[in-house]
């Protein structure tokens, strides 16, 4: 089951309207002594439903968690649809400088205040989470894969846990660097890193970034699960194809009581 409604993020985009998403597994209507873990998700309007996806395909967790049984909540909140490089903003925890963008103000710290603030605080209070950083995850792609891994590094007190599809670390490469030798994550802090072959293409540059990130990572500890995707793309119906992959690594070891 998913449930929608509209909220406001105030501090970002004042009073204007976006959606929200909620996925409660089968067992959570049958079973109401059961508490749950909870995995936020950024980009919500692309994690469920195709007729709500940006480009008409979703990633279709709904239906992978139905088939798999996984007892796990999923919230998710739309991106900032905004002309302006709203969804950067917002998806960025640095500003930083491209050619064919311009300057963008990172807001991606306001982005998380707002998230561990308000956002989690009413999921946890209105729905039978268990609302401790173990059993609290994070995840997303491109820009909202390099906002996962912000958030595992950088609200560590949070969330034990992120999976980072496709994460745009390539955007401001020594502000990325900068982020990640910054932190000071736990050093149970779990993260799932992928990128696909196809759009990491003959960029030989990239892919040697990759593995320069890869490697500071696990220098902070990271217990990270990292893949080179074959055939993999930077699109939704790719990643709805490591969702088993990712799903693996943030459940691995809890508890399905």
């Amino acid at each position: 089951m998913v449930r929608k409604w509209n909220i406001t993020i105030p501090e970002l985009t004042g009073s204007r309207e976006r959606r929200a998403y909620l996925y409660l597994p089968e067992s959570y209507k049958a079973d109401t002594e059961r508490r749950y873990p909870v995995l936020y998700m950024f980009d919500g309007h692309n994690v469920f439903f195709d007729e709500d996806a940006t480009y008409g395909k979703s990633w279709g967790m709904k239906n992978f968690m139905d088939s798999a049984g996984t007892n796990l909540i999923i919230a998710a909140v739309e991106c900032n649809h905004d002309p302006d490089h709203g969804r950067l903003k917002e998806y960025s925890p640095y500003d930083f400088t491209e050619k064919d963008i311009g300057f963008i103000e990172g807001k991606g710290n306001i982005t998380m205040d707002w998230l561990t603030g308000s956002f989690k605080p009413f999921i946890d209070a209105h729905f039978r989470t268990l609302p401790d950083r173990k059993h609290t995850f994070i995840a997303g792609s491109s820009m909202g894969g390099l906002m996962s891994i912000y958030a595992l590094l950088h609200y560590n007190h949070v969330f034990s846990r992120a999976a980072a599809l496709s994460p745009s670390l390539w955007i401001a490469p020594e502000s990325a660097e900068k982020m990640i030798r910054s932190s000071r994550p736990a050093k149970d802090s779990i993260l799932y890193m992928d990128y696909g072959s196809r759009e990491m293409g003959n960029q030989i540059g990239r892919r040697i970034s990759f593995g320069h990130m890869a490697t500071l990572l696990l220098s902070k500890g990271i217990l990270l699960d990292c893949r080179l995707v074959p055939g993999g793309k930077h699109c939704e119906a790719s990643w709805e194809r490591q969702i088993p992959f990712f799903m693996n690594t943030l459940m691995y070891g809890i508890t399905q009581l």
